[in-house]
């Protein structure tokens, strides 16, 4: 069943305990292509696009384990929360992405998901090329 509440899963949100080793070793050993690094009152993130058709890769320290972060679109974060709802779904919590709001969420099994919505599209451009590590 496709569940049309979802949408592209656009980011891998991935824990890292050294992000700047991390993105060179990704940059140098596989060819990944490095959009920014910030580092913002001491958090540090950076996006990196790898493979072919594959969604863009956010390395950082400010995850709580070590557990990745599948980050898909949602027209709505409201309508989708709903439709989810509806199906027994429960968020763990609301946070604000740079992109926009979003819901996180886990599977039985310990899989973090989350949907966002993207009211913010235009912050990832304005960051391409930042580098402050």
């Amino acid at each position: 069943m496709t569940d049309p509440a979802l949408g592209s899963l656009d980011f891998l949100y991935a824990p890292s305990t050294d992000v700047a080793t991390d993105v060179q070793w990704f940059t140098e050993v596989l060819g990944a292509e490095l959009v920014f690094a910030i580092d913002s009152g001491g958090t540090r993130v950076a996006m990196l696009r790898l493979g072919t058709d594959a969604p863009p890769v956010l390395v950082t320290d400010h995850l709580p384990d070590d557990r990745p972060v599948f980050l898909y679109r949602v027209a709505s974060l409201s309508d989708a929360s709903k439709a989810l709802a509806e199906r027994g779904w429960t968020p763990d919590r609301t946070i604000e992405l740079p992109i926009g709001p979003a819901a996180i969420f886990h599977a039985p099994g310990g899989l973090r998901l989350a949907i966002y919505e993207p009211s913010r599209p235009f912050v990832v451009d304005s960051m391409a090329g930042q580098r402050d590590f």
